[in-house]
């Protein structure tokens, strides 16, 4: 699977909308699973999350990346506020999904970072690099 390119979400403006806490909110993760059987399943769900998540209020855009015979995973999303991360988070096929696939997960690592909307989308060089800098400080216990 290449890389899904980024898309838009439901939050299209280009600048915040009235009410809005402050910059976006960028989240970048990436997953490894156990084993190769467990990446046709993965594969479904994502592409089932990720149209929830281009239907999520507040999403501005996202991307997804694959190495399926690595078994890695990667998603890259900006979000209007936490809020709207943490609604998407707690609902629907993502929801479902995490509890799922939580088993035949190795490992994962997760990073949030706030950016201008002049900044999106954010590379994925840079979410890369701040997704590395995460394990390297929880390698290092900090």
């Amino acid at each position: 699977m290449p890389t899904i390119p980024w898309l838009p979400g439901t939050d299209r403006g280009a600048a915040a909308p009235e009410g809005a806490a402050g910059p976006p909110l960028v989240m970048a993760s990436r997953l490894e699973l156990r084993s190769l059987w467990s990446v046709p399943g993965f594969l479904l769900l994502s592409l089932v999350v990720l149209r929830q998540a281009r239907r999520a209020p507040g999403l501005i855009g996202t991307s997804l990346r694959a190495e399926p015979l690595r078994r890695t995973f990667w998603t890259l999303s900006a979000w209007r506020d936490q809020e709207a991360l943490n609604a998407f988070d707690r609902t629907g096929p993502h929801a479902r999904s995490v509890r799922r696939l939580r088993p035949g997960t190795r490992s994962s690592v997760f990073v949030l970072w706030s950016t201008e909307r002049d900044r999106l989308p954010v590379t994925w060089d840079e979410a890369r690099r701040r997704l590395d800098e995460q394990v390297n400080m929880e390698t290092q216990g900090t």
